[in-house]
């Protein structure tokens, strides 16, 4: 298991170490896919190697004076990132629409590598209107047209339907070891689950596969995890958090059970449908998955992130709620006030850690984190107090 949790890790820090090494292993296109709403499946039927672009650990240097300061840190290191040469290995670029910055950022790499085919498709955020449905399918027929155009293959259905149950299939494992990680039945670490759902982004999807199946199994025969506080994570819309977060969270006494993170569960829990038409399945699948993990982005009527959350973090058994919340990032800033006071009026624990490119103060933070732990472990003692209290009249 250690070997493939390797190749996963190391994948899921040189993504583009692993696409210049496909790219010479098969000589396929290379397309950069950012967050967070388009099938990839499109992009692999085409025969080529479609990439979610992450932000890397390198100082954001000649990019800074390109962007506005108060831009995430996602979006300033995409920019640096381009300025530096580093995605001189994507033929191509598919932009969305989701966030405002990244408007502007698409704007600023548009204008850096005019030679890169930059594919825009703007899909809509209202996800439950009547003319949803007809006009997502609209957007992905055009993004197919597009590809192909790019690729110059003809992308036919029995091709997409392929790579639909290729990529479910993937999903379907990782969702495996996420109830492996509910249950306390798994060792692997919050830095492992990174690493995993990653590298789903970045690696050739019948490889990362095979490995996924064979790293399943003996999950399954491993010894379980010894228990500590549970917690949710909650956040980061855009991009993975540090792992040096993650390690400060564990060695401080959390086990993270669960996740609504986009390198996470955000990313692998809805399946395309296969009984339909490829179109079909894949605007289904655009419309109904932020139905059911709630995206700040997209518009739901009666949907809300902090019921989402509520229901959530009860059905994982979790203690306590960590939100991660990128710095300047007014999605998610927007929505944090009902997150917060719904929490609270439900008793359950919760702490917040705003994050920045740049990195955060782990030792002040540990402060933080401890004394989270503290009060999660108090409320857990009185709980059982109380229902033993209970029990004994």
């Amino acid at each position: 298991m250690q070997n493939i949790l390797t190749k996963f890790a190391q994948a899921a820090t040189r993504p583009m170490d692993y696409a210049k090494q496909w790219k010479r292993d098969t000589g396929g296109r290379v397309i950069g896919i950012f967050p967070m709403h388009f099938p990839a499946e499109l992009a692999h039927a085409a025969g080529a190697l479609p990439i979610v672009v992450q932000e890397d650990e390198e100082p954001i240097t000649i990019g800074q004076s390109q962007v506005f300061s108060f831009y995430c840190g996602y979006n300033r290191s995409l920019i640096d990132q381009a300025l530096r040469g580093e995605f001189d290995v994507l033929d191509a670029i598919l932009f969305g629409d989701h966030c405002v910055q990244l408007l502007g950022t698409a704007d600023v790499i548009r204008a850096h590598l005019p030679g890169k085919p930059i594919l825009f498709n703007q899909l809509c955020s209202i996800l439950d209107a009547d003319w949803a449905m007809e006009e997502t399918r609209a957007t992905f027929r055009q993004l197919w047209l597009e590809l192909e155009t790019l690729t110059g293959t003809k992308i036919d259905e029995a091709s997409v339907n392929a790579s639909i149950r290729l990529f479910n299939r993937n999903r379907s494992l990782m969702r495996r070891i996420y109830d492996l990680r509910r249950a306390g039945e798994t060792t692997l670490s919050a830095r492992n689950m990174q690493h995993i759902v990653k590298s789903s982004m970045v690696m050739d999807k019948a490889q990362h596969t095979a490995l996924l199946e064979e790293l399943v199994t003996g999950l399954a025969q491993a010894a379980p995890k010894a228990r500590s506080v549970r917690v949710f994570l909650s956040g980061h819309l855009c991009h993975a958090p540090k792992l040096s977060l993650l390690d400060l969270f564990e060695d401080s006494g959390c086990t993270v059970v669960d996740d609504d993170l986009y390198t996470g569960y955000r990313f692998i829990f809805a399946d395309i449908d296969e009984a339909g038409t490829a179109i079909d399945g894949l605007a289904s699948w655009y419309l109904t998955r932020s139905q059911k993990v709630p995206c700040p982005t997209r518009a739901v009527k009666g949907l809300d992130w902090e019921q989402y959350l509520l229901q959530a973090v009860a059905q994982s058994r979790a203690q306590g709620l960590i939100i991660l919340m990128a710095k300047f990032c007014e999605p998610h800033m927007f929505f944090y006030p009902e997150i917060k006071e719904a929490f609270e009026k439900n008793g359950i624990p919760h702490l917040l850690v705003e994050t920045e490119h740049e990195g955060v103060a782990l030792e002040s933070l540990k402060t933080r984190v401890d004394a989270f732990v503290e009060l999660v472990g108090r409320r857990s003692s009185a709980e059982i107090a109380s229902r033993a209290g209970a029990t004994a009249v």
